[in-house]
């Protein structure tokens, strides 16, 4: 499926000078959600077990998202020479842990499992641009760039594989609109909190999850521009079943930009 390996990042371009300390924190913690691709092999191959047209793309998908947190990992290892990557990975899945033994999907249905898919890809896709464009440190600028195109492919990949489940698990837009919405909502879930923890706080410190979450957010959220929301809102739109362009993705757009705004805002003032 992909079309780049770690051999592809220029890595000897490497500008400490460039690098934003706050950024980092945020990339470390994405560095261990993305190398946590292998679980999730696992959680959608029980899943779909008697789909061997989706398992046939599983594993491509899973080494590209492994491959992902690899690059991420080795950057901030540039970045902060005395981080250990593999000690918080080690962390990360000690404290979090994804339902492997599950038979069934838990959003109810394959088709619904592929809905929460397209919403995951579409936020990883419009994060990674956003720090594709908000940084200037060459190095992490080119994996952003190469991650953020693998996520959009992701995303055609979840898409197709929806209508084909829609067929047969009758799931309407409503239906695809909660379960859109519920995933959304879990943005700010146990996975990233507890990944910026299990990255960036020492060994002694105790878990809060809303802690946590906001130090992530506080981070990541003034990355986005009105043109990442406005996109975003057109894949989310378009996994629905509706018209992703138009006075419906404006409305979402503006008032997407309002909540990041207003939110990025007040964890800027409280000091995450």
């Amino acid at each position: 499926m992909g079309n780049w390996t770690l051999d592809s990042i220029a890595w000897d371009r490497f500008d400490a000078s460039k690098v934003d300390a706050e950024i980092l924190r945020n990339i470390k913690a994405a560095a261990l959600v993305e190398r946590n691709g292998g679980d999730y092999r696992i959680y959608l191959n029980r899943v779909f077990a008697d789909d061997p047209a989706f398992l046939a793309t599983v594993d491509a998908w899973a080494d590209e998202e492994v491959q992902h947190g690899m690059a991420l990992g080795r950057w901030a290892q540039l970045a902060d020479p005395g981080w250990d990557f593999d000690g918080a990975f080690a962390r990360f899945r000690e404290g979090y842990k994804l339902p492997l033994t599950a038979d069934a999907s838990v959003r109810g249905s394959q088709a619904g499992e592929m809905m929460a898919r397209c919403i995951v890809e579409t936020g990883t896709s419009s994060y990674y641009s956003a720090l594709k464009d908000a940084t200037d440190e060459p190095v992490l600028k080119q994996i952003c760039g190469r991650i953020a195109g693998d996520e959009f492919r992701h995303y055609k990949l979840f898409y197709d594989h929806l209508h084909r489940c829609l067929e047969r698990d009758q799931l309407s837009r409503w239906g695809r609109l909660r379960i859109g919405w519920g995933r959304l909502a879990e943005s700010e879930d146990d996975e990233l909190a507890y990944a910026y923890f299990a990255a960036n706080e020492p060994a002694d410190a105790v878990y809060d999850r809303k802690r946590s979450m906001e130090a992530y957010a506080r981070r990541a959220y003034p990355l986005y521009r009105p043109f990442h929301v406005q996109r975003a809102i057109a894949m989310v739109l378009k996994a629905i079943g509706v018209r992703s362009q138009g006075r419906l993705n404006g409305w979402l757009t503006r008032a997407g930009l309002w909540f990041l705004r207003r939110r990025a805002s007040k964890l800027a003032a409280q000091g995450a």
